[in-house]
């Protein structure tokens, strides 16, 4: 079985920190890329065919900055060439203010049972500053429109340590995120990534962020929180209603196999990792010709393999399976990582239980630091 991801670039605004492949909608050639886009789906089935996906996710850029029109036409696409189980996991992501009734019911029909919301913040001002045009008025208002269609499998993603923001500003978004009694809650610390206009501030010392110890202390007050409301960390981002974790995203930390369709969207299948072109002219060319718009292809080794499986799989509160790693890389755990899961032991940021090891508490804070033992130790 195998996933798939599936990737809209467009957007009705361009956010300050974010560095997916994305461009502003206006003038870009929309239908010709949902055209394009199922096409590739088409021809990539022919390379890699599969009886079942597994889960699907329609990610961006903004799904649904799409209009209503163009997402049945997307959908009706996908549910052709990837065959489905309605019962399994149909996710698209959204954003406050963009999602119509019309919208939701043309995803509806389509059997899309999940919908990924980026709220960010419930503080206006830093909603402003971080360049989102919702506010959080527009997220109830979406959330009206979800309970009209009687859609109640809706998560939502927050960010924390955002310029000036105070722990007190946090805690006030976290209350308001839980009040909306949601199945599932994403948290995400900020990363100034390169390229962005967050990156370009920084370097210039006009932007003010928390202290790393404010930001620890953000994190921490997520994690209370989401158990007081009895949503608990299943990842280290992620906190769900017991049977509301993201399925799709466990696909990725479980090291299995997706399509990634779309402009620079990334797959994995076999033993390949593969990217494709992101801009999108790039992108549409070689499907005017019938041919894939891949432009890097990584041929993963038994290390590489093993690598991905400890630091995706070690983002799972749960951890990694030995057995599991046994079954699929054919040797000892062991005899491959012992020697750095006892140091990482006696450290105090992983801990070894039944048949899995897994980030301590510590751990879990400062897990970068035990991702980057597990990459050098092959």
């Amino acid at each position: 079985m195998t996933s798939a991801y599936i990737h809209i670039p467009f957007c009705e605004h361009i956010c300050f920190y974010c560095d997916f492949n994305k461009v502003f909608i206006e003038g870009q050639p929309v239908d010709e890329y949902i055209e394009a886009l199922i096409k590739e789906i088409k021809l990539t089935k022919e390379v890699y065919p599969s009886n079942k996906t597994e889960t699907i996710y329609i990610g961006g850029g903004t799904p649904t900055s799409l209009s209503a029109k163009q997402l049945d036409r997307l959908l009706e696409g996908v549910r052709r060439y990837l065959p489905f189980d309605d019962q399994d996991e149909f996710t698209v992501e959204a954003n406050p203010g963009d999602l119509t009734l019309d919208k939701l019911k043309v995803l509806q029909d389509h059997g899309v049972n999940r919908v990924s919301m980026g709220v960010q913040t419930f503080d206006d001002r830093l909603l402003k500053k971080i360049g989102r045009k919702h506010t959080a008025q527009d997220v109830f208002d979406t959330m009206k429109i979800f309970e009209q269609a009687d859609f109640r499998n809706v998560s939502v993603d927050l960010i924390y340590a955002l310029p000036n923001q105070t722990i007190e500003s946090f805690e006030d978004t976290l209350t308001k995120a839980i009040a909306l009694d949601l199945p599932h809650y994403s948290m995400y610390s900020l990363i100034l990534e390169n390229k962005t206009m967050f990156y370009n501030w920084a370097r210039q010392g006009r932007l003010h962020l928390p202290g790393i110890d404010v930001e620890g202390d953000m994190f921490e007050l997520a994690i209370k929180k989401m158990e007081q409301a009895g949503r608990y960390q299943y990842e280290i981002s992620n906190f769900a209603l017991p049977g509301y974790e993201s399925q799709h995203n466990l696909v990725y930390w479980n090291n299995e196999h997706y399509y990634g369709l779309g402009a620079g969207a990334s797959g994995y299948l076999g033993n390949i990792r593969y990217k494709n072109h992101g801009p999108i002219q790039h992108y549409l060319e070689p499907l005017r010709q019938n041919k894939r718009p891949v432009i890097q292809v990584e041929d993963l080794t038994l290390e590489n393999r093993m690598e991905e499986e400890m630091f995706l799989g070690l983002r799972k509160l749960k951890g990694v399976s030995l057995s599991h790693f046994e079954q699929k890389f054919g040797c000892r755990y062991d005899d491959v990582y012992g020697k750095i899961t006892q140091e990482m032991i006696a450290k105090e940021l992983m801990k070894k239980e039944d048949d899995f090891v897994s980030l301590s508490d510590k751990g879990l804070i400062l897990g970068n630091e035990v991702f980057e033992k597990f990459l050098l130790s092959t």
